[in-house]
């Protein structure tokens, strides 16, 4: 950092790293997805085997970035592989979809989904039951308890990260904590305690979309692409990392993969409780499952839960998504206040408080949509930033290549590439407005660039195109 000037600190080990990457994956669609996929899918094996591809192919993808993590130990994630491989107009437009698809919107997912879950409660927070505002059926808006409720939780949360990332970083550890034990409680006990029947595995749901079971599959997994998208939120802290270089791989494997298997393990709790059709359209997707394991009682408890657990998943992305557009600052390619760090908490306040308010916004829309939006958004790029490994190593000599990517190269990265290749293609066809609404966000981001950024002068690190 430059004398005289705060800047972020290197205070954060392989535990608490592993931690926010477990943090940021673990919750909002694993806690209400499988309601949707069950009409979406309409057989167990699906719906299982759609969850093990999809961790098959979070893996592929966190092996990836801990190639690029290395060679660029700086926070910023994918708005530094982007513009060192294809120039600031590409890096700035990942850091504007970043702040709005990135994090604002699974903030937001997110707080809705434990509204929701209080919901189990205090009926009126529950988002059914908050009044219409605007728009009707799929695109209604609305504007209730749910929302209240959302918001207060993200100002706490963005009240803490001011404060500092090592008392937000034990917070995050005790909250990861107690969510992986909740989730083994929650397993363990459904299978050994649970009222449920090895017979579910059997039946079918009626599905209750005309798509292409082929074309479905792909839409779905943009789904389950959000419930994983948290295998690279080590790589936007990398710049506060004790020691990049070993941390960050282990912490991007370990919990991709511990993720994965707690994943599939609760999906098969899932269906253990309750047959596929009776699942079909569940938000709440695990109070309704515990209930009926274990009775409305000890669901209560499990719903309770389940809503800390998603506490910690709020936690972990307010934590990381300012650092994003405090490395684009840093960069001269987004408002110079968003790289100011307070003097005594080493915190980028204002890019933490511009997040809050956009997250309140988006609290606003609809739950599927906003994660069809995430999920497009996010996966195109992931793809791009995967691609600008392929750059990296050609060009670069002095390149640093990880065993794990070498191995088999370049399978690893072109399956990734192809599957997300294959979800974009999907969601332009069959999810249009939604596809747009991701087109959008990437030309406004472009359009500010050149129109209000571009004559900036860059700062560090320096842009090197291919």
């Amino acid at each position: 950092m430059t004398a005289g000037k705060p800047g972020l600190l290197r205070q954060l080990g392989l535990f608490s790293a592993t931690a926010l990457v477990v943090s940021n994956m673990i919750g909002t669609v694993i806690f209400t997805g499988t309601g949707f996929l069950a009409g979406q899918l309409g057989t167990p094996s699906l719906v299982l085997g759609i969850w093990v591809v999809g961790g098959v192919v979070a893996f592929l993808g966190a092996i990836c970035y801990s190639e690029l993590g290395v060679n660029f130990p700086s926070s910023g994630g994918e708005y530094v592989y982007l513009t060192r491989a294809f120039g600031p107009t590409w890096g700035f437009m990942t850091g504007w979809a970043s702040f709005f698809a990135g994090f604002s919107a699974p903030i937001a997912a997110a707080s809705l989904a434990f509204s929701e879950y209080l919901g189990h409660f205090f009926p009126a927070l529950s988002q059914a039951n908050a009044p219409v505002i605007a728009g009707s059926g799929e695109w209604a808006i609305r504007l209730g308890g749910a929302q209240a409720v959302a918001c207060g939780l993200v100002a706490v949360f963005t009240v803490l990260n001011i404060l500092g990332v090592q008392r937000v970083a034990r917070v995050q550890n005790v909250l990861t904590g107690a969510k992986i034990l909740v989730l083994l409680a929650f397993i363990v006990l459904g299978f050994t305690m649970g009222d449920g029947r090895t017979s579910h595995f059997a039946m079918t749901a009626t599905r209750d979309v005309a798509t292409p079971l082929i074309a479905q599959f792909a839409i779905s997994l943009v789904w389950v692409y959000v419930a994983y998208s948290g295998w690279n939120a080590a790589t936007y802290v990398a710049e506060e990392l004790r020691q990049p270089a070993r941390i960050l791989p282990m912490a991007l494997g370990i919990g991709t993969a511990l993720v994965t298997v707690l994943y599939v393990l609760l999906n098969l709790v899932f269906l253990y409780a309750a047959p596929l059709e009776d699942m079909k359209g569940i938000e709440a997707v695990g109070a309704f499952t515990a209930s009926r394991l274990f009775g409305p009682e000890v669901a209560g408890i499990f719903a309770g839960l389940m809503a800390l657990s998603l506490m910690a998943t709020v936690n972990a992305m307010v934590t990381i998504g300012p650092r994003v557009y405090y490395a684009m600052a840093g960069n001269g390619a987004f408002p110079a206040i968003a790289g100011k760090v307070h003097p005594r908490f080493h915190t980028p306040v204002a890019a933490i408080v511009a997040q809050a308010i956009c997250t309140m916004l988006m609290t606003l829309t609809p739950f599927p949509q906003l994660v069809v939006y995430i999920g497009i958004t996010l996966n195109f790029f992931t793809v791009m930033s995967v691609i600008s490994m392929f750059l990296f190593r050609r060009k670069r000599p002095s390149w640093q290549k990880l065993r794990v990517v070498s191995f088999a190269y370049p399978l690893f990265p072109v399956v990734f590439i192809l599957v997300g290749t294959w979800m974009t293609y999907q969601g332009i066809v069959l999810k249009p407005y939604i596809a747009l609404a991701t087109g959008v966000t990437l030309a406004t981001g472009a359009l500010v660039y050149h129109l209000r950024l571009r004559s900036r002068p860059p700062g560090n690190p320096p842009v090197e195109t291919y």
